[in-house]
């Protein structure tokens, strides 16, 4: 009997061990994310979740990652670093205004697309998205229109029909704020204006100390006129002997 008690609480205790290591994946997901399988690709879905932040232990055999409709206001360097396998990646609609550098690290021959809409992109690095072959939606951002957005517009394949997405929320010149970019840049080189602008702003400066040293060259030089001056009419007051010889040496300091 006591042989058989032991066999039954080892075998209960195996029991509670395989559970556990079964129910232990669910339980680490986040509230409000869950995995799932579409058209035969491994899905993991945290829409809609509340998140503030990238959440961890997502699957590392995720195909399709879907973390849209959140509060998550920023993308930390390898965000994702642990995913292999991930061939979309859905971050729309949640607050985002800075991604770090190496965000999508790891990513760059196997993700296809990349959603970025709706959140609060005013610029962004070109470096972000280097080495990266998926087609990027970056509509509906509130975009500052300047060259950086211009050279991170090249190093990107934009997702079908989202390019009219991308308007001037700002600009630094007023004309461009509420009109699509890319039309702008058919027309205006924004990296062109702004080597121009540099450019003034360089010749200014330079003038300005220019400006400056002439200045004090013609202070120096007064005043020293100024000094010699006095000293010749302190002379003239002297005996003749004394002052001749004081001349002599005042001219010859001045020359």
């Amino acid at each position: 009997p006591i042989t058989m008690g032991l066999l039954l609480q080892s075998l209960f205790l195996l029991l509670l061990l395989l559970l556990g290591s079964c129910l232990h994946p669910a339980a680490a997901f986040p509230k409000g994310c869950y995995p799932s399988e579409e058209e035969g690709l491994k899905t993991f879905r945290c829409s809609n979740a509340q998140l503030t932040e990238v959440p961890r232990d997502i699957p590392n055999d995720t195909n399709k990652l879907y973390l849209d409709s959140n509060q998550i206001p920023f993308l930390p360097r390898d965000a994702f670093r642990d995913l292999p396998l991930l061939l979309e990646l859905d971050l729309s609609h949640n607050a985002i205004a800075r991604i770090e550098s190496g965000a999508f690290q790891g990513l760059a021959e196997h993700l296809l697309s990349l959603d970025l809409s709706s959140n609060r992109l005013v610029s962004v690095s070109k470096d972000t998205f280097s080495n990266l072959k998926a087609k990027v939606n970056l509509s509906n951002n509130p975009w500052l229109c300047d060259c950086r957005l211009q050279e991170l517009i090249r190093t990107v394949e934009l997702a079908a029909d989202s390019s009219g997405g991308i308007v001037c929320d700002s600009s630094t010149q007023e004309e461009h704020v509420g009109k699509a970019f890319l039309q702008l840049v058919a027309d205006t080189d924004f990296c062109n204006v702004y080597k121009k602008t540099t450019d003034i702003a360089m010749l200014v400066t330079m003038f300005g100390w220019f400006a400056m040293v002439i200045s004090y060259l013609v202070y120096y030089v007064r005043q020293n006129q100024e000094d010699a001056r006095r000293h010749l009419e302190y002379l003239k007051s002297l005996p003749s002997k004394q002052r001749r010889s004081e001349e002599s040496s005042t001219i010859s300091t001045v020359v």
